[in-house]
């Protein structure tokens, strides 16, 4: 049987020997070398999702691996994809370095400078236990060996932009489409995950902080079940306890949480230290939550020049959540995707504070009425993420609260009349602005109406003193009177000839016009208002000094 081995080396020249001599061992298959910790992860993943026997049956950590040291790596992966034997390669092949190996999960430990007795020796035996691990589990779809649940951080670019809100109700929606779902607080020193959920608790994620194997039962009494489903791993009540968490435990903390529930999502606040930052390059989804204004789209483009340096997570690979945004808003989601370099999520939370300040001040988010739109916009981001079905974006407005509409519906208004009223009622945001502009088209006639009227007043205005302007030039040149209205009535368009009254005067040698128009209704010609605007206009009679 031929043994597939992957090579997770950072080091280009140890790369190259290390590749060299596993293709002198007999029915090898090596696999092109990664150079991280993360896209050994990555690939282990992808290859994992199409099945447990596309997995190698060897993978080789180098010591010289990053950014996650090189044990880390090795329990994270044998957490993840128990079905890979894992061999450590490093310089110090000393008796505790094998203990923490071994500890760890590797199946055996190779000396640097490669001997190739010893590199086929530990190869042999890792793919053997390989084998017989696959073939105890049988069916690869059924088997543990699969990437495991999704991961999701939310992070906010600074305080006080709901990062704490986005995280509960996104781990609301996973629950409600039917995933086990855990919601761990890793803001340490201030999160306030319980406040915000009602819960009294004993244990915290500290009490996990110490433990060097977690197992199943350890884990569970950990975590607080909620009645809603979810499984919350809560902050410690006392923020200084919060350094006893490091690196390491966070990441042995999200690697055992991964196992168990189908999405693990975790609020990482917005200070960053060594535990959620651990949580952030694990994660599968880092969501960063930002507000439309300066100073948090700047803090944004900080943080992600942070998690860059440190290469924690690269700007691309994250997903930024405007919250409170408004119509009117000068920064837009587009201009914060252009500013940070981020992939901007297509779901914006609205402002809509008012909506959240009785569950908030109640300390119950989970009961945040349906309706609410930031609600509903939270759990559509949870449909864009993949924690929960495009169906679900619309639980919020659904749930138990239509399922008892709906009941209510049929009983009164029996199939059809019940189908058609809940369509009225779920008719979506088009079906809203419909409604909403059918109930504005009578202000917007009406509005018309008045303006074409004045329009109409102001033109009488300009024909009755143009027209009696005429007059009265025309009849200091004739001497006439006639002459004086007929100069008048021929100025006038037809609609405004026939109601006009025309007067024409001398008086000392000044030859006096007035013009009296009546104003239409709407439509010249038809009917006009009993109201008449009146024109006059004199000129002294030519051929007098």
């Amino acid at each position: 049987m031929t043994t597939r081995i992957l090579p997770a080396v950072g080091d280009t020249d140890a790369a190259r020997s290390l590749t060299t001599l596993i293709g002198q061992l007999p029915d090898t298959e090596p696999a092109p070398p990664v150079g991280d910790s993360t896209t050994l992860l990555d690939t282990l993943a992808r290859l994992a999702a199409e099945s447990v026997d596309e997995l190698p049956e060897v993978v080789l950590v180098h010591e010289r691996i990053g950014p996650v040291p090189a044990l880390d790596l090795i329990r994270e992966t044998t957490l993840r994809f128990p079905a890979v034997g894992v061999v450590l390669v490093s310089a110090d092949a000393g008796p505790q370095l094998f203990q923490a190996a071994m500890d760890s999960g590797a199946r055996g430990l190779v000396g640097l400078p490669l001997s190739y007795e010893e590199l086929s020796a530990r190869v042999q035996g890792a793919a053997q236990w390989a084998t017989g691990v696959r073939r105890h589990l049988g069916a690869p779809a059924e088997g543990p060996g699969g990437p495991g649940g999704t991961v999701v951080t939310v992070t906010g670019a600074k305080g006080g932009v709901g990062t704490t809100v986005t995280a509960v109700q996104l781990a609301l929606a996973a629950r409600a489409a039917g995933r086990s779902a855990a919601l761990v607080d890793m803001d340490l020193q201030s999160g306030d995950i319980a406040s915000y959920l009602d819960v009294q608790f004993r244990r915290s994620v500290v009490d996990l902080a110490q433990i060097s194997d977690i197992s199943p039962r350890v884990l569970q009494e950990a975590v607080c079940d909620h009645p809603t489903g979810l499984g919350l791993l809560l902050a410690p009540a006392e923020g200084e306890r919060g350094e006893e968490v490091t690196d390491r435990a966070a990441r042995q903390i999200v690697s055992s949480l991964r196992t168990r529930y189908q999405v693990v999502v975790i609020d990482c606040g917005t200070q960053m230290n060594a535990a959620n930052a651990a949580a952030v390059e694990m994660s599968d989804l880092a969501v960063m939550v930002t507000t439309p204004d300066v100073v948090a789209v700047r803090a944004a483009k900080r943080l992600v020049r942070l998690w860059d340096r440190l290469q924690i997570r690269k700007a691309e690979e994250t997903l930024t959540v405007v919250n409170r945004q408004t119509r009117g808003s000068e920064i837009q989601p587009p201009l914060v995707e252009r500013i940070t370099g981020t992939r901007a999520a297509r779901t914006a939370v609205p402002a809509a504070f008012k909506e959240l300040q009785p569950s908030v001040d109640a300390g119950r988010l989970q009961d945040l009425d349906d309706r609410s739109t930031v609600k509903q916009a939270l759990w559509a981001l949870a449909a864009e993420l993949g924690l929960a079905d495009a169906s679900g974006a619309t639980a919020a407005r659904g749930g138990r609260g239509s399922r008892q509409a709906r009941g209510k519906a049929l009983e009164k208004y029996g199939d059809r009349g019940a189908l058609s009223l809940l369509r009225r009622r779920r008719g979506g945001d088009s079906g809203q602005v419909a409604v909403e502009f059918l109930g504005m088209v009578p202000v917007l006639v009406v509005v018309l109406i008045l303006c074409w009227q004045c329009a109409l007043t102001g033109y009488t205005y300009a024909l009755a003193g143009h027209a009696a302007d005429r007059a009265a030039r025309t009849a200091t040149a004739e001497r006439s009177a006639a002459a004086c209205q007929e100069a008048a009535r021929a100025d006038l368009p037809g609609a405004w000839r026939d109601g006009a009254s025309i007067g024409c005067s001398r008086a000392d040698g000044l030859w006096k016009a007035r013009v009296a128009l009546p104003v239409p209704v709407l439509f010249p010609g038809t009917v006009d208002f009993p109201v008449t605007i009146t024109g006059e206009a004199g000129a002294a009679e030519e051929g007098r000094p």
